[in-house]
This record gives C-alpha cells, structure tokens and sequence, in this order.
C-alpha cells in the first residue's frame, strides 16, 4: 500500500530555525558521501547493462560521480550532466575533461533537453532533494526516446545507510528534537514503494526495484568523524550549528556506539535503491 499523500512528494520541510544543508563545496561533499557513492554508481550501471552508443542525461550530476563512471563502464556517444548546483559543477567539469561529456546548470523539473532526444536518462542520489519528484520524473520521461530507458538510486536513509544512521540515532540520543533532521524521516522517496510508484505514475514499463550494497571502511574513528565537519549535507549542516561542547559530546557518544575493529577501522554499509523502467515504444 502507498503511504497516504507521500508518494511522489519532496523532502518534508525543515523545522523553522533550523539552517538548511549547503550544497556548494564539491571537494567536502566528495569526502562526506561522494567517494562512496562513485561505488554505487560502478555497480548501478553494470545492473543497467544497456547498449554502447547511446546519448545519455544525468540529472542531478552533482560533483560528476555517476557521470564519469557512464564515461567509463557504458561508451556513451555523449553524456550531459545537469544540476542546480554551479559549485558542483565546476567540481564535475574539474574532475570530467572526457569530450563526450558536457555539464550544465538545470532544474530536474523543467530539463533543459527537448522531446525525445536522450536514450537514458539517470539520476544518482538526487531525485529525493528535489522538491517535487514526481515532476522530475515526468521530465524524465518527456525527455526519452520511446524505448528509452530511467533509472535513479537513492541512499536508503531509514535503514541502510549505516554512516548516516549511526549519527542520528547519537544524535536524537542527546536531543530529542533532532529527529525531525534525520534524512530517514525527512525523505519519504528513499524507499522502494514510493519509488516504484512514482515510476509507473510516469508511465514508464517494466519497472524494477532493487537494493546496491557497498562497503563504507574508515580507518579509524577520526576518518568517520571528520567528513562531518566538511558543511555539505544534513548531518555536517547540523554539527556546524551545534557549540563547540555540544559537537564535543556528540562525538563522543558516536564514536562510543561505532562497531570499531580490533586494527581501529570502522567497518560500514551503505545500501541505496535503486529503480528503472522503460519508456513506451
């Protein structure tokens, strides 16, 4: 059963007074999620497994994680990045110097691409930030070719994306009110009912859901901690809000309930859903 008036809905708004995430500073969000999310995006498009040759959009590009690894695991003809991020972009157009690729500043709800013009259209650890993804999906599927394959992933906040977890369940522990920040609640998207039937509502066919799993090793507790510092995403947002005593006392209890090996490092997953399905021929 759909959760009543979820599907399809952006993040639930942020609690008055509370600063929200930045999302500017590509080097800090590459160390906070983006290294693992470039192993994500490998194994998302060996799943995908669609012909070489085709002309391809990545909406919400990003720092270019997902668009890169389509420039070296698909042999696309072209690849266009898109994000609303110019920060970002920069980043991606940095780390991207491949011909095929081109990057530019766009809305997942108004695509800057006509009718039927790309064969894939893909979208990484985006789709639940953008305020109405129903819409973006619609985009999607105005933009494929009939035939035409859409396919996104997102973190699976609730429960398997245990970098994050652990540092809101510390978090909540100290403050109450807090959980009202947590990506798990806040995006509704990130489960794998919502995305199926935010898919079929676009018309698209043979639509699929299915988990990607990672491996998220640090190398001790300070290599956990310190990509919370960097100011990119909720969580880091939050810790810059917080006193230097109150930041003191959440590191603590969180590095105290991390699972620490017997060599220091922190050994984690990260699980993403992901979803695709075909435009109508």
């Amino acid at each position: 059963m759909r959760p009543a008036g979820r599907v399809g809905a952006g993040p639930r708004p942020y609690p008055a007074g509370v600063a929200k995430p930045v999302w500017a500073d590509g080097a800090a969000y590459e160390a906070y999620v983006g290294r693992w999310s470039r192993l994500v995006a490998r194994d998302f498009l060996r799943r995908l497994a669609v012909p070489p040759g085709l002309r391809w959009l990545d909406v919400g590009c990003g720092t270019g994680a997902l668009t890169a690894a389509v420039l070296a695991g698909a042999d696309p003809a072209h690849v266009t990045g898109v994000d609303p991020a110019a920060g970002f972009l920069a980043h991606a157009r940095d780390r991207v110097d491949d011909p095929r690729a081109a990057f530019t500043v766009g809305d997942a709800r108004a695509l800057p691409v006509g009718d039927a013009r790309v064969d894939v259209v893909v979208s990484g650890l985006a789709l639940n930030f953008v305020p109405d993804p129903a819409r973006a999906v619609a985009e999607f599927a105005r933009v494929l070719r009939p035939g035409g394959v859409a396919a996104a992933y997102v973190w699976d906040y609730a429960e398997g994306m245990a970098m994050m977890r652990h540092f809101w369940a510390a978090a909540e522990a100290l403050d109450p009110a807090v959980a009202e920040l947590s990506e798990g609640r806040r995006f509704p998207l990130c489960r794998p009912e919502a995305l199926r039937a935010v898919w079929t509502d676009a018309g698209f066919i043979a639509v699929a859901v299915e988990p990607v799993v990672v491996p998220t090793v640090f190398a001790d507790v300070d290599a956990y901690w310190e990509p919370f510092l960097g100011g990119q995403g909720a969580a880091p947002a939050y810790v810059a809000s917080l006193a230097e005593r109150d930041r003191a006392a959440l590191r603590d209890l969180l590095v105290s309930r991390l699972p620490v090996g017997a060599d220091g490092s922190v050994r984690l997953t990260a699980r993403a859903w992901a979803v695709r399905g075909t435009a109508p021929s």
